[in-house]
């Protein structure tokens, strides 16, 4: 069951939180008025070229306050960002991007200049007039496109074709253990199917994306098992049964994940649901298995507090004797004879 998907969130953010000095590396990332500082800028082509398109994810706040305008990681949706092609608001962040390698993390700071300008914005996302910002960013990855085709240019056969290509690459990581990797281009690939796009789709073209998209779901919650990340694991099998309520596979990998987490009953229905579209599958049998000798376990263990909880259970005491009612019944009818004998002798 742990097996890909050949058919068919992310490392977490290392960079330190606005204000703080302690998170400063020698990855970290300045911007400042028109220049940026970068202590190794990638000499190798490693970073993305003018033109390609970046997937990215960040949190955005107001420097020096605690507004956060933006956190496309709580939307779960990466951003995409064609340098060079960037909106005019973006062009601190793209400097700051174009430097970075493939699954770094690096803290921005940006000028008003090179933000949302004089003005700010007061719609979406609400960003103060004249406002330095700080962008705590991870460049999930990009694809070197030379004429710079947004996904928004792309034909519905173009998106899934360059999302397949991504999970092509996953599936590579994954086979070499390279779990954060992988999960990189299977986010990637997520990001070519964003719900914007699915909404549109519908009859062959929706049934293609999917054929791409729930797979990258499902093989990201197998590296989030192995990363014992449960509770993301959890989210994407979700996901997938919100499309496809009767999928063996996330059935399967939910279950396994809210086992790992302590919600037996939870992980059991799930298993018996995975079980009825694969009767004979010997993966969810042991699951099952390992289920119900917890459940055993758990029954002993309960039996055993309570035992020494309550003590032993007394002993029945023996009847009390009844001598003494007997004596007083035997008196009571010795007087009773006694009277009627005093009687009969006055008669």
């Amino acid at each position: 069951m742990a097996a890909l998907e050949e058919d068919p969130p992310p490392p977490a953010t290392a960079a330190a939180a606005p204000g703080s000095a302690s998170g400063t590396s020698d990855n970290e990332i300045t911007v400042e008025e028109s220049s940026f500082v970068h202590t190794e800028p990638p000499q190798d082509g490693t970073a993305p070229p003018v033109f390609a398109t970046c997937f990215v994810h960040y949190r955005a706040w107001v420097q020096g306050s605690l507004h956060k305008f933006e956190d496309t990681r709580q939307e779960q949706h990466p951003i995409e960002l064609v340098l060079g092609k960037e909106k005019k608001q973006m062009t601190g962040l793209g400097i700051g991007v174009s430097n970075m390698r493939s699954g770094e993390h690096a803290l921005l700071h940006v000028s008003w200049e090179l933000g949302y300008g004089k003005e700010g914005s007061f719609s979406f996302p609400n960003v103060p007039p004249m406002a330095d910002l700080v962008y705590e960013v991870e460049l999930i990855g990009f694809d070197d496109v030379k004429e710079g085709k947004a996904r928004s240019d792309m034909t519905v056969e173009e998106r899934i074709e360059a999302a397949d290509r991504r999970k092509i690459e996953g599936n590579e990581y994954f086979k070499e253990k390279k779990f954060e990797e992988a999960m990189q281009q299977y986010e990637m690939a997520i990001a070519y199917m964003g719900d914007d796009f699915m909404f549109q789709l519908f009859g062959k073209y929706r049934d293609m994306a999917l054929a791409v998209k729930n797979p990258c779901h499902l093989n990201t919650a197998a590296c989030l098992i192995k990363l014992k990340r449960f509770d993301e694991a959890i989210g994407q099998c979700t996901t997938v049964l919100s499309e496809d309520e009767n999928n063996m596979k996330a059935l399967f990998r939910r279950g396994k994940a809210r086992a790992e987490l302590g919600q037996t009953e939870s992980a059991r229905e799930d298993f018996l649901k995975a079980k009825k579209y694969a009767p004979e599958d010997k993966e969810i049998q042991r699951e099952l298995r390992l289920l119900a000798e917890q459940d055993k376990a758990l029954y002993q263990k309960q039996k055993e507090l309570y035992k020494g909880l309550f003590g032993p259970r007394p002993e029945p005491k023996p009847k009390a004797s009844n001598f003494l009612l007997l004596f007083w019944r035997w008196l009571v009818s010795l007087i009773g004879y006694l009277l009627k004998l005093f009687k009969r002798k006055n008669e």
